[in-house]
């Protein structure tokens, strides 16, 4: 009798404690309990103990905390027909346990699976220098499509981000010719900015050092000062600027007296005197006039090139020819 009732209490202290291990549940503060009883569905119970009748009802715990998901590489052909491999990640939590439960099998999957299918899209439709350049956009419009989808299921998508995109090794060549290249331009443009500024402050320099002679004189001292003091062997001789100046006069001068003409006679001389050969009259009445107007002065007439008297027809081949005198 006492043996029939030790086992009879031993087994009801394992059907308590079977049915306390399965009725009590303790759920942590990042979970929800989904609870099922007889089928249908009750709210979400949590966190803390709840209590479950054991056969009647079934639970589901659901985790609220972030989920990440590394979506792999894709290999996806862009707007402009390049082949590019794009990776991403993606962050959603559950806002709605029952939701989750309810409207999809396994949300995880699911959020996955719309993650991979959305970025193929939004890549396709992206050309690849808005991929390179505009990621946050694209970011931003993967985040909202995933969301919009996700919704219904009581997922929030908070990131995704576009982690690489890899390119074939020719665009990659191709694309550090185009840096280069422009790297280049702007060094030209750079390069002719200084020189237009350049130009315009030694135009003002010049203008001052015309206001002001002295300056030259300065600066050049400065010039030879920065020679002499590196190592060089270079002589260095100055010349006034005065001197210049008066060469550059003295030119001006001699280039503004008129030339004498070929074969006429030079200024100051006399004009033929009338009655002379010239005019038909005979070689002594020509010598009685020459010596009337002028005594001791030579015979006047025309010149040739190397600088003797040319005689008119009608004189003696007797007469002498007079060298012409030097004029000023």
């Amino acid at each position: 009798m006492i043996n029939t009732t030790l086992i009879g209490l031993v087994l009801a202290a394992l059907v308590v404690i079977f049915i306390v291990t399965r009725a009590v549940r303790i759920i942590p503060e990042y979970e929800r309990a989904v609870l099922f009883r007889l089928g249908r569905i009750q709210d979400a119970k949590g966190p803390g103990i709840i209590i479950v009748a054991p056969i009647v009802d079934k639970v589901r715990r659901i985790d609220l905390r972030t989920h990440t998901y590394d979506i792999p590489p894709q290999d996806l052909i862009t707007r402009d027909n390049v082949t590019v491999q794009v990776n991403a990640v993606t962050y959603y939590n559950v806002v709605d346990p029952v939701r989750s439960v309810l409207s999809i099998e396994n949300y995880q999957v699911g959020t996955q699976q719309v993650a991979q299918t959305t970025l193929r899209s939004i890549i396709g439709q992206t050309s690849l220098d808005d991929l390179l350049t505009k990621r946050e956009e694209i970011n931003a419009r993967l985040q909202q499509i995933i969301d919009e989808v996700t919704n219904p299921w009581g997922i929030k998508v908070t990131i995704v981000e576009v982690k690489d995109v890899l390119l074939p090794e020719s665009m990659r060549r191709a694309m550090a010719r185009q840096a280069e290249s422009e790297r280049d331009r702007r060094a030209k443009v750079i390069h002719a900015i200084g020189e237009q500024e350049a130009a315009e402050n030694l135009a003002k320099a010049a203008e001052v050092m015309e206001a002001h002679p002295a300056a030259m004189h300065l600066r050049t001292l400065s010039s030879m000062l920065e020679l002499g003091a590196e190592q060089n062997s270079t002589v260095v001789f100055p010349l006034p600027m005065e001197l210049l100046r008066l060469f550059d006069a003295a030119g001006v001068a001699l280039g503004a007296q008129p030339s004498t003409p070929k074969g006429a006679a030079p200024a100051g001389s006399a004009p033929p005197a009338a009655g002379g050969p010239a005019a038909g009259g005979s070689a002594a009445d020509a010598a009685a006039a020459g010596a009337g107007t002028h005594a001791g002065a030579t015979h006047h007439g025309a010149w040739s090139d190397d600088g003797h008297e040319v005689h008119p027809e009608g004189d003696h081949p007797g007469s002498v020819s007079h060298e012409r005198d030097d004029w000023e």
